[in-house]
């Protein structure tokens, strides 16, 4: 059942990355960046079906990914999540007007990323990937250890920068700004507005303190061990993550418990676990 429902959701994201490409970036010029970047520069020289260059195009990358990645899950998903963009980025031909919607550069880079970050995210969400630039992304981090987010740079800058001798400068700028915009829109579809709070408390008061937080805001407390590197006193630190709406009312535990106590308070993206999201073991 499991499986189901992440297959139908990389059905769905590649879907939605297609109307993306199809009804705002293509109809602007506006280069998506990795394997559908070139597929769309190739489009415009030659007039072969962009999708069928995504399918060609994603083809010796899926050979790569299956040598240096492996995994038959990896493999299935990511021709899965191929195929079907592929597929529908040349079907909606029939239902899309081939100028898309509007002719405003900037509207078309926004809303283009935006749908087509809902599309990559929902992948993800799937478990799938997205082939193309993915693939390159993760076999780079692993071959040369270079980290995944500057191995996409890497890859979607080429592509832009190419794009730039073809489709001129203006729409080179535009499509690295969509780029951005997707990549944050990828972000959240795919993890969530999920942002916690993190707390260090170092207190004279630490059962004081987390009496009250336990009584309170009914969140767990753990206790560490610290010691002072000037004074080298020996003092307790108390760790605990809250939503963001209960971070006014753990300052105000603390203050009212321990005055002098010294708090600091992070931001982490996701909490798994009791009293937040259930900690999914897939």
């Amino acid at each position: 059942m499991k499986n189901l429902r992440d297959y139908l959701l990389i059905t769905l994201g590649a879907l939605i990355q297609a109307i993306g490409l199809r009804l705002f970036l293509i109809p602007a010029n506006l280069a998506s960046g990795g394997v559908s970047g070139v597929a769309q520069l190739i489009n415009h020289v030659t007039g072969w079906q962009i999708g069928l260059m995504i399918l060609i195009g994603n083809i010796p990358l899926f050979a790569l990914g299956w040598r240096y990645l492996g995994g038959k899950k990896f493999v299935f998903r990511t021709a899965l999540a191929v195929i079907t963009f592929s597929f529908f980025v040349d079907a909606l031909t029939l239902f899309l007007p081939p100028e898309g919607i509007t002719d405003d550069i900037l509207l078309n880079s926004l809303y283009g990323a935006v749908v087509s970050g809902i599309g990559f995210g929902i992948v993800y969400r799937g478990q799938g990937t997205s082939g193309g630039s993915d693939i390159l992304a993760r076999i780079l981090n692993r071959w040369r250890g270079i980290p995944i987010s500057q191995s996409y740079m890497i890859v979607d800058s080429a592509v832009i920068l190419s794009a730039g001798f073809i489709f001129g400068w203006k729409e080179a700028l535009y499509a690295l700004i969509a780029l951005y915009v997707s990549g944050i829109v990828t972000e959240v579809a795919a993890q969530g507005l999920s942002v916690v709070r993190t707390a260090l408390i170092i207190t004279t008061e630490p059962q004081t303190v987390s009496q009250k937080i336990f009584e309170t805001l009914d969140r767990g407390v753990t206790l560490l061990s610290a010691k002072g590197a000037y004074t080298g006193t020996e003092r307790t630190m108390l760790y605990c993550v809250v939503t963001r709406s209960e971070t006014m009312r753990l300052k105000r535990i603390v203050n009212e418990a321990d005055p002098h106590a010294f708090m600091v308070i992070g931001q982490a993206h996701e909490a798994l676990g009791e009293g937040f999201a259930p900690l999914d073991e897939d």
